[in-house]
């Protein structure tokens, strides 16, 4: 294969000269930023380049891509670097003056590295994927690229079903990259010169690592999954996610942006997993167990961040960082210790139930944005089907206590499309939007704001509803334009997403291997930034999928047998399947589990990733009884006559 000589350092710089100043914020594209990692590129003898296929703006605020930056150049010889998608203005000033995808802090061109490591957070990144693989004149599937390029890997949540991508990335980092990328580093530094099916199936031998070459996937005649198997020997069966026991010292030399990024704070992950069981929920399935950080270790980080990047708020992470077991001390801490320093703090994934009168003074100066809770459904039978039962009450409680502590604004998040979702339901939303922003005018008057985002429910792999259809387009627009209608009310702002773009995020976060074509397709014709509404061209997917053969309704709108194959089945999360189905057969019964910490309900997370930081083993807990909602409710009412 003959490839065109690449630029030098110095010329791609030359080049950046000239375009520069005709593209929007240039300051994406030159890198230097306070605490970047610049080595000799000649005194390493392995080079990452992580890239976030996204723009600078939003690449900037993710943590995962921080973390391994940290890693990755903390040891002497390997040097990482970083990539972000270029906007329209800069990818044609790109094509146009011969200027490779590069790494902002060397100006090599990525084809220069050893590796190329996508982060994939979320699946509307997929077309971008191939853009940066293009303009960094890679091809963009898997099977044209030999050693001579570097290899491709990919990691994130989107990856936990990396079927629609197994067409155009080598290996994927199935879980927690922390060790992970250490090893596949390690092993593609002393696989140097071998081919690349030998250093694929060295990666292959490697917890976590999923090499799709080196799997067969049949269907039957319906086009359903028939079976996922593996076509050498050192392929296993299943893909186990990679864990990490213990979490590692947070990341704190945070590299301070140039321009402002979707987040303007410095996160420190406070706990990792979560043991509440929402049904819809495809993060807080795949990142069990829990794994909380001591506090200790969150302040000495904080100090840190503030010494070394100037940032003047920390954003205290989780899936629910109101869960972290020693939230209250936390924040008190952080207030005593930084009081004097005007640091913020934001806890951005707050639980209703598990928000404290003492948290919220703890946290009363810190009023920098609104209070947010994301209740997802508004009727407590929407609440039994999706496991997040929550009295309307005890929101109404929790946001006079806010609005009386100082909030003028409370932010609420909801879903529409629920299993079994009524347009009584979905006026619920409206009728307790309504009744939070009353408690707010009861105390700030006309300030008061409620900011409702209502988004649509999509079907995730690894999760109870996997099972389920996505609703359809007509019941989606009839339900939102009832809310549209509803929330017309001064102090009440309501943000919602289009269709066609929740019809997207569910055909490929469901796909299969097929998909690749279907993707390739759409790019060809234009497609890329497909989670920014203004460039998601639903025409060219529906041409693509037309041209491939297959139907879009076949992924989206398909009931899934319970006995089904899953193209995703191969890839193991630690939760079963077995205890996704029993989950999902409970919600159609209107039947809950309560938070599992410290009630092991056997989803099989613990006896396959034990030994943790658990006292009691997995074996001796005893999982309390399922509650239908009717018994509740009589419980609940005696308890009241009493």
């Amino acid at each position: 294969m003959q490839r065109n000589p690449l630029p030098a350092p110095e010329q791609i710089e030359r080049a950046l000269e000239r375009v520069l100043l005709t593209v929007q914020k240039p300051a994406r594209y030159v890198g230097g930023e306070f605490n970047s990692v610049v080595k000799d590129w000649d005194a390493v003898s392995f080079r990452v380049a992580l890239a976030f296929p996204d723009i600078y703006d939003l690449g900037m605020s993710n943590l995962g891509l921080m973390i391994l930056y940290g890693i990755v150049n903390d040891q002497p010889d390997m040097f990482a670097d970083r990539v972000y998608s270029p906007w329209t203005d800069m990818e044609a000033a790109m094509r146009r003056e011969g200027i490779p995808l590069y790494g902002l802090e060397s100006k090599r061109p990525v084809r220069e590295f050893d590796l190329l490591a996508f982060t994939l957070p979320y699946e509307q990144l997929y077309t971008n994927v191939l853009n940066m693989l293009d303009l960094a004149g890679l091809p963009v599937r898997a099977a044209e690229r030999d050693e001579r390029f570097p290899l491709v890997i990919a990691g994130g949540h989107a990856c936990f079903n990396p079927e629609p991508m197994a067409d155009f990335i080598d290996a994927f980092a199935i879980g927690e990259g922390e060790e992970m990328i250490l090893d596949i580093c390690r092993t593609l530094r002393d696989m140097r010169g071998s081919s690349r099916q030998e250093q694929l199936r060295a990666l292959a031998r490697i917890e976590g690592v999923y090499v799709p070459r080196f799997y067969d996937v049949s269907y039957h005649a319906d086009g359903t999954v028939a079976a996922v198997t593996p076509n050498i020997p050192e392929a296993p069966p299943v893909v186990r996610k990679r864990i990490v026991p213990i979490l590692p010292k947070p990341f704190t030399r945070f590299l301070v942006p140039h321009v402002d990024t979707v987040h303007n704070r410095a996160p420190i992950e406070i706990m990792r997993g979560c043991t509440r069981g929402c049904r819809f929920c495809h993060a807080g399935m795949v990142t069990r167990p829990v794994r909380d950080r001591p506090v200790a270790e969150v302040l000495a980080a904080a100090e840190e961040i503030v010494r070394y990047t100037g940032f003047d708020e920390l954003g205290l992470l989780s899936l629910s960082s109101s869960d972290y077991a020693y939230v209250q001390e936390l924040v008190q801490a952080i207030g005593e210790r930084f009081g004097d320093r005007n640091l913020g703090i934001s806890l951005p994934s707050l639980r209703i139930e598990s928000v404290s009168i003492d948290l919220m003074d703890a946290l009363k100066d810190n009023r920098r944005s609104g209070f947010t809770f994301a209740p997802e459904a508004a009727t407590e039978r929407m609440r039994d089907i999706i496991n997040k039962s929550v009295p309307d009450e005890q929101l109404l409680a929790v946001a006079r206590e806010a609005y009386s502590r100082g909030w003028v604004t409370i932010k609420l998040y909801f879903m529409i499309g629920h299993p079994s979702e009524t347009l009584e339901d979905v006026q619920a939303i409206v009728n307790l939007s309504k009744a939070v922003l009353a408690e707010g005018r009861k105390i700030h008057g006309g300030k008061a704001k409620v900011n409702v985002g209502v988004s649509t429910f999509v079907p995730k792999p690894h999760t109870p509803f996997q099972w389920v259809p996505l609703d359809s387009l007509e019941q989606i627009r009839a339900k939102q334009a009832l809310l549209q209608q509803g929330m017309r009310r001064a102090g009440l702002h309501l943000r919602w997403n289009r269709p066609e773009e929740t019809l997207l995020e569910a055909f490929l976060s469901r796909g299969d291997r097929r998909l690749g074509a279907v993707i390739q397709r759409a790019w060809e014709l234009g497609t890329k930034f497909d989670g920014w509404q203004e460039h998601h061209n639903h025409a060219a997917w529906v041409q693509a999928f037309a041209e491939a053969g297959l139907e879009m309704e076949f992924y989206t709108h398909r009931p899934r047998a319970l006995d089904e194959v899953f193209p995703w089945d191969h890839i193991d999360p630690g939760v079963k399947k077995r205890f996704l189905a029993e989950d999902y057969l409970m919600s159609q019964r209107g039947e809950t589990r309560v938070d599992c910490r410290g009630h092991c309900f056997a989803c099989g997370i613990l006896p396959k990733f034990a030994p943790l930081r658990m006292e009691t083993p997995a074996e001796a807990w005893q999982c309390p009884p399922v509650v239908p909602r009717a018994q509740r409710q009589k419980a609940t009412a005696e308890a009241g006559a009493r």
